[in-house]
């Protein structure tokens, strides 16, 4: 779920990769391109394990690798075709004390435990009053809190890792929410990329396989982890007018 604590001008060009770290956490980066006009947060609902707790959440900067995706794109060439059209892609309790903050390269970040502990943040980065009683697929669920400034811009890779509540799946948060509003549909622009290991039973049928490792096309040591150097990537593009949900793999 992409959720924006206030309106926003426009968001597109977002990129999400996930990997499991081991069987009970998960890696997640966030890229995207955005115009805002005031203070504003980013909010990633996340599925993490039950009574997992404040420092759940383990933020990474990628602040010295803010070309992550453009890494991970160069490991899937465009597919060399006879054709003369165009090269297509796969389609609790409230208390008073503050969360807190870290500085994650250019973001101030907080982990919020659970929908109750939004109250504990600044009113510019929480969804307007009623917003989560309309999803209560969410909670519960933690959250992932970016504040971010105005302006037009592409953010460098947000990243983290938390503890999974569904072990055996990926998730990827593709939930919209720009307006403070929550449709049935939405527009979507976004690449999706995933490693999977071998014993994970799901076959990525819809995902294209990057021909080389991850090693070969991404700088490994600048990932701090986030990416296995020696497993392959995959990769799904989602774009147009969809149902507007969260991507598991």
């Amino acid at each position: 779920m992409c959720c924006f604590s206030r309106p926003v001008d426009s968001v597109s060009a977002t990129k999400i990769f996930a990997r499991a770290e081991d069987a009970h956490r998960q890696f997640l980066a966030y890229s995207m391109t955005m115009s805002a006009r005031e203070d504003l947060a980013m909010i990633l609902p996340l599925p993490v394990r039950a009574t997992s707790g404040e420092k759940a959440v383990t933020f990474i900067s990628l602040e010295e690798y803010p070309k992550f995706f453009e890494d991970m794109e160069k490991g899937f060439p465009a597919p060399r075709s006879l054709s003369l059209g165009p090269a297509g892609c796969a389609t609790t309790r409230v208390t008073a004390a503050k969360l807190e903050v870290i500085q994650v390269g250019n973001f101030e970040a907080s982990f919020v435990p659970t929908i109750a502990d939004f109250v504990r943040l600044d009113k510019r980065f929480r969804l307007p009053v009623g917003t989560w009683e309309k999803l209560p697929a969410y909670r519960h669920y933690g959250f992932a809190v970016f504040k971010l400034k105005p302006g037009a811009k592409t953010v460098h890779p947000m990243a983290f890792s938390f503890p999974r509540a569904n072990i055996g799946s990926i998730f990827f948060p593709t939930v919209h929410i720009h307006d403070g509003q929550v449709h049935s549909r939405a527009g979507f622009d976004h690449v999706l990329y995933c490693q999977r290991s071998e014993g994970e039973a799901t076959r990525l049928t819809e995902w294209r396989e990057s021909p080389q490792l991850a090693r070969d096309f991404v700088k490994v040591a600048q990932a701090k982890g986030i990416v296995a150097a020696d497993r392959h990537c995959h990769r799904m593009a989602l774009r147009g007018q969809l149902e507007n949900r969260d991507v598991w793999v």
